[in-house]
């Protein structure tokens, strides 16, 4: 009996050890110094319509501009997976596929067997999807793309010697189709962007991208898969030769966690402060650091229109909503209007500035998308095309409640207080 006891406290005590230590590594690699990242404000004295905005962020960010492309909008959960699904069934000869979340009866089934057919075939088929995402995944989903030839790697899947990059996650949502056709935009696979009886799916928007800036999200995924898998894609199948496919002027931008100019947060912030007539976004999560809300206060302040579209009650993070609304006073008492979506979650990425410059892609205007996460987003510089996104934003606005400054006062105390407990977890969310 002490034995069995002995053996009991012996492996409790291994597992509590174990658990802290997976814990701490998290926490530590999280708040280690890492290089500077821009915290100076900053001043620009000209706005988005001078070719100076455009030769700098073409010259600042890793990707150039890239001209002769092509863009289609998709809207809803069922419209962006079938004609992902059409573009999976119509390869020839590569496919490359990176997602955060993965699962469900209907979409990752779907998903799974489109992708293992095109295998089947003879296309060659990669899936990087984040181990956190796919948590939740059905093994016979996995297993039916594995044996049927899908080269797959769940990004991050634990080990001991890489627990400290346990909670930097892939959050992209790029597919690539024979390097020619690219997809992106706010939507995961999973059966919550699918309708429910009478329930919505999550209210989402992608794109169908085509033209030579196809060949820059093609990149950004080779060098994931470099990273994941040691093994560098290359060759025709993945890098054609582009022809254009349109009039728009487009760049790729990527960022992973780590890195010294978390260039994606540094993009939004220099697109704001060269903003003079409006800003138009939206955020499934909207949570950044200090600096970006005040980037965004001072926009206001000078007189340009500061809207932003979040969703309401229905967010599936709860915390992040309370730990964001503690921070909004300032802004809204500066003319920043704020609108919560109400029909259902609101999980689309988008951003139109002076209809100029629009940004669409996986990147949330929080902090696990600024420093923790990859995420990449598309840039076009045009504007009918940052018209056009600045309408799908307002169009969503006639389904969302303005946040005023007056219920911002009048919240009640346990909403207070599990925002500020919330922000608590704010450098490792």
């Amino acid at each position: 009996m002490q034995r069995r006891k002995k053996l009991k406290w012996i492996g409790a005590t291994a597992l509590t050890v174990a658990l802290l230590f997976a814990i701490g590594a998290v926490m530590m690699s999280n708040l280690t110094p890492k290089p500077k990242r821009l915290v100076e404000p900053i001043v620009i004295d000209h706005g988005l319509d001078d070719p100076r905005f455009m030769r700098s962020l073409g010259q600042i960010l890793p990707h150039p501009l890239v001209g002769g492309n092509g863009i289609d909008h998709i809207e809803g959960g069922e419209a962006i997976y079938a004609a992902k699904l059409d573009a999976i069934a119509a390869a020839q000869h590569s496919i490359n596929f990176e997602v955060f979340e993965f699962f469900g009866d209907e979409a990752a089934a779907a998903f799974a067997d489109a992708l293992a057919e095109a295998a089947e075939r003879g296309v060659a088929v990669r899936a990087l999807l984040d181990y956190v995402g796919t948590m939740p995944a059905e093994e016979e989903h996995l297993e039916r793309m594995e044996e049927a030839g899908v080269e797959v790697i769940r990004w991050r899947e634990p080990a001991w010697y890489q627990l400290p990059q346990f909670n930097h996650r892939t959050h992209r949502k790029l597919l690539i189709v024979d390097g020619e056709i690219g997809f992106t935009g706010g939507a995961n696979v999973t059966d919550s962007w699918l309708p429910e009886d009478d329930a919505p799916g999550y209210r989402d928007h992608h794109f169908r991208i085509t033209g030579p800036v196809v060949g820059n999200m093609q990149a950004a995924f080779v060098e994931v898969w470099l990273e994941a898998s040691g093994e560098l894609l290359h060759g025709e199948d993945y890098f054609p030769e582009l022809e254009p496919q349109g009039e728009l002027l487009m760049q790729m931008v990527s960022s992973k966690p780590r890195e010294g100019m978390h260039r994606i947060r540094m993009m939004f912030k220099y697109a704001i402060a060269a903003a003079q007539e409006r800003i138009t976004i939206s955020s499934a999560y909207f949570y950044p650091d200090p600096s970006f809300l005040d980037a965004l206060t001072e926009a206001a302040e000078r007189g340009v229109e500061v809207r932003i579209l979040v969703p309401g009650d229905s967010i599936d993070y709860g915390f992040v909503r309370h730990a964001s609304v503690n921070r909004w006073r300032p802004m809204l008492e500066a003319g920043v209007e704020i609108y919560e979506y109400q029909p259902a979650m609101y999980h689309a990425k988008l951003i139109s500035i002076d209809d100029r410059w629009a940004s669409i892609g996986s990147t949330n205007i929080d902090n696990r998308s600024f420093r923790i996460n990859k995420e990449g987003n598309v840039n076009v510089y045009d504007e009918d095309f940052a018209r056009y996104v600045r309408g799908l934003v307002e169009d969503d606005l006639d389904d969302a409640i303005l946040y005023t400054v007056e219920r911002w006062e009048e919240r009640p105390w346990h909403k207070r207080l599990a925002g500020w407990v919330s922000m608590i977890a704010g450098a490792h969310y």
